[in-house]
């Protein structure tokens, strides 16, 4: 930041090392509006995952540089901030008075209110608040250090904190009954709800426990009559699927895609999950998913091919030592790959573990840079959907990626015998620069064994 007078130019900052740009999504501040130090004022889009830009002093909103929807070299001014005290400051906060009351006076908006900073949520954990007791007055009903502040002045009320968790266990479950997102299954109960008698039948639905939680933005659409009785709808490219596009096509353009299948007889792994799940929930608290046993067959199948863990170098190729598992999460609008990072030093249940994380961090819009970058090899579930066949795009620069699909009963031949299995294809995506079809389906045979080998028997610790 450089400061003028009593104004201080706001630059785009470096999120990081590789990043040279960044869109700008949403201003949280409008002109004249009054801000404190930390709190963020502007939403941007990145390559790799959204952030939020905090302001680093007190003071008043002044000029907005960068409109929304443009994109915004490193170094750049985005924006200037009046500092609090000075003449632009007083006349800032003249001009903002009414329209901040009714800002705060409105309580129906709360888009924003499981948005913190992460100002907010060091100065909670400092005091181990629970977030969920305290009234946010920011936009949309976001929380932010003042309110923090004010309700640690304030001691709290114990009736409050008691009643505010009940509450929001009651949102959220409305919530997820009412959105229909893909990350909705992966909700706890709280230890208040009791499990369903023994004796319940409950359908076992298969799901990868990576699912959307929120509806998503509905498309500008913009409608054109041609002249001829009929029109034309044109929808907004968003800097999210402009991205896509572009990674996409690099991928497609630079790596030489070859496609091979497998079919994998998955009945034990399906009655070890069905016999573990219910303990697993009530003590770990999380669910215990097919995704967590494909990772761990993977990741031990790479041990036996690390070929498989690479990235083409143009004169040399790269095989990583840790082995960083991707895993490709679907919206209705998007596609993000968060990382589980050192992923073969994990059990099944830390899988499971990890693969709760990411869904809560996707859940409430947390996930980081960090979460996303370092992937050496993606794993899609595009089972969870009901798919059985599909040709996934390898994620650049990675070499391979494999997509788990739906499970299926079929009739299937054992020892000249007809009998009814539970089944389901792994479809692989390779890198023809580095891989051939010998490794690959020895690679594949190797996932397959493992998955196989699950029995009643199995350790998830």
């Amino acid at each position: 930041m450089s400061s003028k007078g009593n104004m201080t130019d706001v630059a785009m900052p470096q999120l990081a090392e590789s990043l040279v740009s960044a869109t700008i999504a949403k201003w949280l501040k409008k002109p004249g509006e009054k801000i404190e130090q930390y709190e963020p004022i502007c939403e941007v889009i990145t390559d790799k995952v959204n952030a939020e830009i905090p302001s680093t002093l007190d003071g008043f909103m002044g000029e907005i540089v960068a409109e929304e929807g443009s994109s915004v070299a490193v170094g750049e001014i985005i924006c200037r901030i009046s500092a609090a005290g000075g003449a632009e400051a007083e006349t800032a906060a003249a001009s903002k008075s009414e329209p901040v009351t009714v800002q705060q006076s409105s309580t129906a908006d709360a888009s924003m209110r499981s948005r913190f900073s992460p100002a907010v949520q060091t100065l909670a954990a400092e005091h181990g608040i629970d977030l969920n007791s305290v009234t946010g007055t920011g936009m949309g009903g976001r929380i932010t250090r003042k309110d923090v502040l004010s309700y640690i002045g304030n001691g709290g009320s114990a009736k409050r904190d008691a009643e505010a968790p009940a509450a929001s266990t009651v949102s959220n479950h409305k919530a997820e009954a009412n959105t229909g997102s893909p990350f909705a299954g992966m909700v706890s109960p709280p230890p208040s709800v009791p499990s369903p008698p023994l004796g319940t039948v409950i359908p076992d639905v298969r799901h990868s426990g990576l699912h959307l939680t929120e509806m998503p933005k509905i498309p500008q659409i913009e409608v054109e009559d041609t002249g001829n009785g009929r029109s034309e709808y044109f929808v907004d490219v968003t800097p999210i699927r402009n991205t896509i596009a572009k990674n996409m096509r690099q991928s497609i353009s630079e790596i030489p895609h070859a496609w091979t299948m497998i079919e994998v007889d998955v009945t034990n792994l399906v009655l070890i999950r069905n016999k573990l799940k219910d303990e697993f929930k009530r003590k770990e608290g999380v669910n215990l998913t097919y995704l967590a046993f494909l990772l761990k067959a993977v990741v031990n199948a790479i041990k036996d091919y690390p070929i498989m863990n690479s990235f083409w170098a143009v004169d040399k190729i790269v095989v990583k030592r840790d082995i960083n598992l991707s895993l490709a999460v679907g919206t209705e609008d998007s596609v993000i790959t968060p990382v589980i990072k050192r992923a073969d030093q994990k059990n099944i249940a830390g899988l499971a573990r990890e693969i709760d994380e990411l869904a809560r961090k996707t859940r409430e819009g947390k996930l980081t840079l960090d979460d996303l970058q370092g992937g050496t090899f993606t794993v899609n579930n595009t089972g969870s959907f009901g798919s059985i066949l599909s040709y996934p795009i390898i994620n650049y620069p990675q070499a391979a990626i494999l997509t788990f699909e739906s499970i299926v009963k079929k009739p299937v031949v054992i020892n000249d015998m007809i009998a009814v299995r539970s089944m389901a294809n792994l479809c692989l995506s390779l890198d023809h620069r580095i891989l051939d079809g010998v490794i690959c389906g020895r690679f594949l045979q190797r996932v397959k064994d493992n998955l196989e080998g699950f029995s009643l028997e199995t350790k998830l610790y």
